[in-house]
């Protein structure tokens, strides 16, 4: 089996959602507002659509991030090209786009981003939506430096690593379980990811000593994250980019 590695130094920040409270989430806009502000890495969430294609977007349903409504797996590919994405955050956003993953790679690569993709299946999805992420990643991000792709699902996990060997995983909790280390040993992952509230110290001890970076979500208090710095957080996943700084 091949190493997984990850081909890049993880920043302090990662804009949340592409662009964090600036922009309509998981939109191109968002990515450019990004690195517009020198942002040098992104997260952002991917689902299947009724037609099996990967498309950025967080929830299961349509209504609270576009003009749309109904599930996004029961969506087809044409129908998702026609929803507003942008509108319902500022009327600046409006006819802001549904971004497929095919575009959000080109744009990631285009403005010179790293990314975290973060596999978000439907219910009943999980296998599939592994798997397809993984081979998109794959496909878009040509040579070794591939994004980190991340996931609560074990099973999406699970398949993305039989799909990629050389994948960069991230474990994605909560709150991590006792069993957490035996887990990221499991899927070959690379970093642990859980919520900023929830990291106890010897989850922390346990992953420094292991050599894992751990991620934190969602951080948007300079002085919180300052003091997760020093007790040895690698990075935080922030809304409020334009408040954090990266260095």
């Amino acid at each position: 089996m091949i190493a997984p590695q990850l081909g890049w130094p993880l920043p302090r920040v990662f804009a949340h959602r592409c662009g964090g409270a600036l922009a309509p989430e998981n939109t191109l806009a968002g990515l450019r507002i990004a690195a517009r502000l020198g942002l040098r890495a992104v997260e952002f969430d991917v689902m299947l659509s009724a037609d099996g294609s990967p498309w950025v977007l967080h929830d299961e349903t349509l209504v609270r991030t576009t003009d749309g409504f109904g599930r996004v797996c029961e969506t087809d590919d044409a129908q998702l090209r026609c929803l507003d994405a942008g509108a319902h955050q500022h009327p600046a956003f409006a006819g802001e786009p549904v971004p497929t993953l095919e575009s959000a790679a080109v744009a990631c690569r285009q403005l010179g981003l790293l990314a975290n993709v973060e596999i978000k299946p439907a219910a009943g999805f999980e296998a599939l939506t592994g798997e397809v992420v993984a081979r998109s990643v794959r496909a878009l991000w040509p040579g070794d430096d591939l994004p980190l792709v991340s996931s609560f699902s074990e099973m999406a996990l699970a398949t993305a690593r039989a799909a990629v060997p050389e994948l960069p995983l991230g474990c994605l909790y909560e709150r991590p379980p006792s069993d957490w280390l035996a887990r990221v040993r499991q899927f070959g992952a690379v970093t642990l990811h859980c919520d900023a509230a929830f990291l106890d110290d010897e989850v922390l001890r346990e992953a420094l000593a292991g050599g894992i970076p751990v991620l934190c979500y969602t951080v948007n208090d300079p002085s919180i994250a300052a003091a997760l710095y020093r007790r040895g957080v690698a990075a935080v996943f922030s809304d409020r980019i334009d408040c954090l700084v990266d260095d």
